[in-house]
């Protein structure tokens, strides 16, 4: 089978491009399961009500988030009501609304989708390689394809936790960075791996928002609005695992842009 993971989709200018590409692309690639991290896709940062249903009626099956899953009030109704809308697994349990893995049924497989969020320079969570453990050992009691969306900051911590489940489940992509890397593979153990998916929107943009508005913050240590790039060249960038069915194992690992 093949699972699409795609990078952080910012704005509606992002939302826009997914739903004009994504639905020839999984023709033309067989695709049978779309994951794509929407912690950006409301303008402004943050998810939605409006932005998630984008997402799915666009064609995406779950949605990801990581640390700015939480940045709108109104969505936090939605992570209790959406199975298919995830957090990551290791914010505090109880107090966090959500849940960070869930299990989609496509008739004759199941998957299961983790989120998970790095602690190097990011919020300290609880360990990402703990709650791996836990949700894998969860997972592996229904199916054995399992994917992971690991968003964190830093490379070195997304690949050692690429290795520390490898062979446990059947992909993980890196989210956050919004720029791509060029390490696609299949680890040792059978795990199909890339350390940054990159992201969905305006090419000529930094990390999605208007150039002249992060040099003047870079320029000047002065707070300043974020302003998303509207119009202008879009591109998605994602990965597609090729998974076994019957084993989890991924065959193959392809990086994607989508212009």
């Amino acid at each position: 089978m093949n699972i699409l993971c795609i990078g952080d989709v910012v704005g509606s200018n992002g939302c826009r491009f997914l739903r004009a590409r994504l639905p020839q692309l999984k023709k033309l690639k067989q695709i049978d399961l779309v994951v794509a991290n929407g912690e950006n896709s409301a303008d402004g940062n943050g998810i939605t009500p409006a932005s998630f249903d984008y997402l799915i009626t666009s064609g995406v099956d779950v949605v990801t988030t990581g640390n700015h899953s939480f940045r709108r009030k109104e969505s936090y109704p939605l992570y209790e009501e959406k199975e298919t809308l995830l957090r990551p697994a290791n914010y505090p349990e109880g107090s966090t609304p959500g849940r960070g893995m869930c299990l989609v049924d496509l008739g004759r497989v199941r998957v299961a989708v983790i989120n998970l969020m790095g602690t190097v320079y990011l919020e300290s969570l609880a360990c990402p390689f703990a709650a791996a453990d836990k949700l894998i050992a969860e997972a592996k009691k229904e199916t054995p394809i399992i994917i992971v969306d690991f968003h964190a900051e830093a490379t070195g911590e997304k690949r050692a936790l690429g290795y520390y489940v490898d062979g446990r489940v059947s992909g993980m992509f890196g989210t956050h960075t919004h720029v791509p890397t060029a390490d696609e593979c299949v680890l040792p153990q059978g795990t199909g791996y890339i350390t940054d998916a990159g992201m969905t929107g305006a090419v000529e943009s930094v990390l999605g928002v208007k150039p002249e508005i992060i040099i003047e913050k870079m320029k000047t240590k002065l707070p300043v609005r974020f302003e998303w790039v509207t119009g202008g060249h879009n591109k998605m960038d994602c990965v597609l695992f090729e998974v076994e069915e019957k084993t989890g194992r991924c065959r193959s690992a392809e990086r994607l842009q989508i212009q």
